[in-house]
């Protein structure tokens, strides 16, 4: 099955055998450990309410990807947030994941300054298109205790390179990720565009997917390793775990019909692979009326007669879910 960039065509497939979920994993002979993160109807549907130009798109799905891998541990009700802020013409990115696998995102770019880079008809680089500035991976355990952070400069290269340095200089912990994003074409689906947000009349979905190895005994640089053995045999074994899932490619990340399951049996038969409870992933935002009714409360009556409409009444709009609410005037509460 052959794969292409975000706006890439394909052939018509069929439903997806095992989709939208993460699974955990551990290889047996090098003691390595990672996640596979397989996203179908949750990323489409993310999408889908924004109508982003298709490299925007792209780079939302690639964070979407990685957040949720990196996310997956996480304990229930705990949150992580990816957040870019950058002078690129994607400037501004945020991607939550609240466990157990609720994810939302939402992002700020550029109009003019992305459609001149589209009309170059040139593959163009996530780099590009983020810029230079800084990428942040927030943990709020939502227990109480505080809340963490680590920030990676963005110079030009892409999420993925940042994530990684985050892990060699943050954690010390040798970590190999790679993510793949495409669009597919449905079976039996009729052509358009998808801008109006139905599912149902899109023949093109998009897809994200993503693998992500660690060696928890390779981080020391001399003496034994944390599992008891010498530094060098557990480098020597981060080294050939690596390399092993260094041939993934990205059709077989996306690939509906390739389930996670049997594409880690393909690239790490040789060590021998367990895997542990896959994690379900879906779209969530914690917008609701209630919420936002709160938020025009907290404006001056001088204030709020700036953002009514030509009726009187209030509409607002969701960033991350695009749900419209509108309030007619004796519904808002007036702040001092």
């Amino acid at each position: 099955m052959a794969a292409t960039g975000a706006a890439g065509e394909k052939g018509p497939i069929v439903a997806p055998a095992d989709d939208d979920l993460v699974l955990p994993f551990a290889t047996e002979i090098s003691g390595a450990r990672g996640r596979i993160v397989r996203m179908g109807t949750t990323v489409d549907t993310i999408l889908a309410r924004h109508g982003y130009p298709d490299l925007v798109s792209e780079a939302v799905a690639h964070a979407l990807a990685l957040t949720t891998m990196l996310g997956a541990p996480i304990a229930p009700g705990a949150r992580l947030s990816l957040q870019t802020r950058t002078d690129g013409p994607l400037g501004f990115l945020f991607v939550e994941y609240q466990a157990p696998g609720k994810v939302r995102a939402t992002a700020s770019y550029a109009k003019e300054r992305v459609a001149e880079l589209a009309a170059r008809q040139a593959r163009l680089s996530e780099g590009e298109l983020l810029g230079h500035g800084h990428m942040a991976l927030t943990l709020d355990p939502g227990d109480g205790r505080d809340v963490t952070q680590g920030i990676v400069a963005l110079d030009g290269g892409s999420l993925t390179a940042a994530a990684n340095t985050y892990f060699r200089q943050s954690e010390q912990l040798p970590s190999y990720i790679r993510l793949a994003v495409a669009r597919h074409q449905v079976a039996g689906a009729s052509r358009g565009d998808g801008r109006d947000g139905s599912l149902c009349a899109r023949a093109w979905t998009w897809r994200a997917g993503g693998l992500m190895v660690q060696h928890p005994g390779a981080r020391e640089d001399e003496g034994e390793g944390r599992d008891g053995r010498q530094a060098g045999e557990a480098s020597e074994d981060w080294q050939r775990v690596r390399l092993l899932a260094a041939t993934v490619e990205d059709h077989e990340l996306l690939d509906p019909q390739l389930s996670p399951r049997r594409l880690l049996l393909r690239l790490f038969h040789e060590e021998g692979v367990r895997v542990f409870e896959p994690r379900s992933i879906a779209c969530h935002c914690r917008c609701s009326r209630e919420r936002v009714a709160m938020f025009l409360s907290s404006f001056s009556a001088e204030n709020l007669e700036g953002m009514s409409e030509p009726d009187g009444t209030y509409s607002v709009t969701c960033e991350f879910c695009s749900t419209v609410y509108r309030f007619a005037p004796d519904e808002v509460s007036r702040g001092e």
